[in-house]
């Protein structure tokens, strides 16, 4: 028999997650863009939301995850993961390997900050270019509401 059990908190709600989803599309047909994959991530690493817009290829999906855990992992965006490692290959494929494959340093995932610049997810887009799923991904956070960060100052 099924009981009661207690709410798990959560900081990211999957409304606001779908709101990016949303705000991310619309920056990207707005622009023109090639069809995205776009993942939102809690700070935990679970997907909250995850769409694959239509003519996407499907490995799209495990690259915008990659993304958004690359940048969720290390507290930076992607991008900038990516680019600080540059000369250190053996680090970011330890990294890759680590994370089980869902490391993917390359511009495209955002991280979503609280109030207090603390991190409470993360998003990654992948369809167009990585500057573009960059883009993408920044305007669904803003569109959602909510602060985004790509490197703390």
């Amino acid at each position: 028999m099924a009981g009661k059990v207690f709410r798990s908190h959560f900081q990211l709600g999957r409304s606001r997650a779908r709101d990016i989803l949303d705000g991310a599309f619309a920056k990207a047909r707005d622009d023109g863009m090639e069809p995205l994959t776009v993942v939102v991530l809690d700070g935990g690493g679970h997907v909250v939301a995850a769409e694959r817009e239509d003519g996407c290829a499907p490995l799209r999906f495990s690259v915008a995850q990659g993304k958004a855990f690359a940048a969720l992992g290390n507290g930076a965006s992607s991008g900038i993961v990516g680019a600080r490692n540059v000369e250190r290959p053996a680090f970011l494929a330890s990294v890759a390997a680590a994370s089980g494959g869902h490391f993917v340093p390359v511009p495209g995932g955002v991280l979503i900050l609280d109030d207090d610049a603390r991190v409470i997810g993360a998003v990654g887009a992948s369809g167009a270019s990585s500057a573009e799923d960059e883009v993408a991904a920044i305007a669904g956070i803003v569109a959602a509401g909510l602060a985004w960060g790509v490197e703390p100052e």
